[in-house]
């Protein structure tokens, strides 16, 4: 393998014709013993094609929805957007601020939330990076008085893209008392009648605001719909994920820091397992899942099969060497695990073993990891390294 501080290609064998050849069996030597496999439907059989993974996708899906994140709504009975505020001279003339209300009506009730968007001056159809902020508002602050590098903008519209963001805690808010009083209250009402073990919670309500938010980006005249990322940190991170495995219109899926129930395997018990996350956060998953308490080895699914989902689209993974609650190596291992899917498509596998030193980064098309120096945070070298991967997915 190749290695460079910034983004290295590992080459596992090139054909005559030059292309990146997978070897042997589409699995062979990724999958230990233990982890469900991608490739083998519950009843036995094993998929061979797309379009036998296709079928064995929405069966991934299925169980995902039952053990893990809970059943979320498609659309609502209406969908409206209401343009709040449209500036083309934002960031001294380099970029389009617009402010987007999106309200959806559903039996009677409404909800709305808003999407924030800076668009590149100049480009007519842009990419785009949807941010699904659980920080305070200031950190995607519209005005620009106040800037952070977990949504570095200015850095952004420079590479040439736009990016936008949601307030996560205004679609599903992250506390237990009140979690369902956003978008779940949109579908459930009042929720006196008992929730069902796979009813969707907090994660399942940020991740359908993310399809919601690229609703309406489908109909921005600024931007491509055709490249949309879809990025969080940490619990946004697990969100993004299940985001990007449901809607297939996210071109690339943008993990950073997500753990359990996001990038990492949940069969290893490194730092937040899942007996940890069901104590401590009870109402980010569906009650099924507190069931794996300790017994991971039961799940018919894990995150491995949930980065599988994203094939053949993009997918970056970013950890932290010293994030030791996310686990690396599983974030690392997830993707890495997923590769036999990637393959089915004509990607090369990725290295279970090729895990890059921390300050350095990988890309496999169409997947890229790094590992950032330090703790658990969106930095602007985390961006840098999306924006990078972006550049190769989307064909800059």
């Amino acid at each position: 393998m190749l290695r460079a501080t910034g983004f290295a290609v590992a080459v596992w064998g090139v054909c005559a014709a030059g292309v990146l050849a997978c070897g042997g069996g589409a699995d062979e030597g990724f999958l230990p013993e233990g982890y469900p496999d991608p490739l083998q439907f519950a009843d036995g059989r094993r998929v061979t094609s797309t379009a036998e993974w296709d079928e064995r996708r929405e069966e991934i899906l299925e169980f995902f929805r039952q053990h893990v994140y809970g059943r979320a709504p498609g659309a609502p009975e209406q969908l409206d957007f209401t343009v709040l505020e449209d500036d083309p001279a934002a960031m001294g003339g380099g970029a389009t601020l617009r402010r987007v209300a999106i309200l959806s009506r559903h039996e009677g009730r409404e909800h709305t939330f808003e999407l924030i968007r800076f668009a590149p001056a100049g480009i007519p159809r842009s990419g785009v990076f949807l941010l699904l902020n659980h920080r305070p508002p200031s950190n995607t602050d519209p005005t620009r008085m106040e800037r952070s590098e977990f949504w570095p903008a200015e850095e952004v519209v420079a590479r040439g893209y736009a990016i936008a963001a949601i307030q996560t805690e205004v679609i599903a808010p992250d506390d237990e008392a009140t979690f369902a009083a956003g978008v779940i209250r949109l579908f459930e009402g009042d929720g006196a009648s008992p929730r069902p073990p796979d009813a969707w919670k907090m994660i399942g309500a940020w991740s359908w605001g993310a399809s919601r938010a690229l609703d309406y980006l489908e109909t921005d005249p600024l931007i491509d719909a055709a490249r949309v990322a879809v990025i969080g940190h940490s619990r946004g991170g697990k969100a993004a994920l299940w985001a990007g495995a449901q809607d297939e219109r996210f071109s690339l899926t943008i993990s950073n820091d997500s753990g359990c129930a996001g990038a990492a395997l949940s069969r290893r018990p490194v730092g937040e397992t899942v007996e940890l996350i069901n104590l401590l956060y009870p109402y980010w998953f569906a009650d099924n899942f507190r069931q794996y308490n300790g017994n991971e080895a039961a799940l018919p699914v894990d995150q491995h099969m949930l980065l599988a989902l994203l094939a053949p689209r993009g997918v970056a993974v970013g950890s932290a060497s010293e994030d030791v609650w996310a686990d690396p190596e599983g974030e690392y291992l997830g993707l890495a695990y997923a590769s036999s899917v990637f393959a089915l498509y004509g990607f090369a596998p990725m290295d279970p073993a090729g895990m890059p030193a921390p300050g350095e980064a990988i890309f496999l098309a169409p997947r890229g990891y790094h590992v950032r120096v330090g703790d658990h945070d969106l930095t602007a070298w985390d961006w840098q390294r999306y924006l990078d991967v972006a550049d190769r997915v989307w064909g800059r």
